[in-house]
């Protein structure tokens, strides 16, 4: 039986590559499943994606479960324990960030019913198929990313440049960015 290919990024670590296979690229539209990759994306701001990935379990503990409503009403108290959580990033300015965001995220389900309506509608609710060959053909922003950074930003969330969010799109699968030669590439085209 011949071995997968992948994109080169997924490397052989089990928890990159169970990532790889089954989330990244795959269309999200549950609205926790939306505000947990936010929250990661920009957590992991200036960081190693897998550094995130390894602390996810305890951030989804820490979080809540990425329940934006929770999220919203945490405190100082709240922070100060997320602050000694060994478990998670312990930066002030992304955890405040996150809070944040939980509270404009929450606006944006009031006023357009999901997240997913608003987030999905940047794309006309299709994903953008890509055809990259390598790695170095992905971009880091695109116009829509910048569109959608301006945009979040404008509503007061945080971390939330053009390049988290792209890589959020790309998470999220708005848009599909595996390699052509990837097998999820070929799965993802006949969904």
């Amino acid at each position: 039986m011949s071995e997968k290919i992948r994109c080169a990024w997924a490397g052989d670590l089990s928890i990159y590559q169970d990532y790889h296979d089954n989330e990244w690229g795959r269309p999200v539209h549950d609205d926790h499943k939306l505000f947990e990759l936010l929250i990661l994306e920009g957590a992991q701001a200036g960081l190693a994606w897998i550094t995130v990935l390894k602390k996810r379990a305890a951030y989804r503990e820490a979080f809540d479960g990425f329940d934006p409503k929770k999220v919203a009403r945490y405190d100082e108290a709240k922070i100060e324990a997320l602050m000694a959580n060994e478990g998670i990033i312990r930066n002030r300015l992304k955890i405040n960030a996150a809070i944040t965001n939980a509270k404009q995220f929450l606006d944006i389900v009031k006023q357009y019913g999901s997240f997913d309506k608003f987030i999905w509608a940047y794309v006309d609710y299709t994903p953008i198929i890509n055809h990259p060959k390598k790695l170095e053909d992905l971009p880091a922003t695109t116009p829509i990313s910048d569109q959608i950074s301006k945009d979040l930003k404008k509503m007061g969330f945080k971390f939330v440049g053009s390049t988290i969010i792209y890589a959020f799109m790309q998470a999220t699968g708005m848009v599909n960015d595996h390699v052509t030669d990837c097998f999820v590439y070929e799965a993802l085209l006949k969904k």
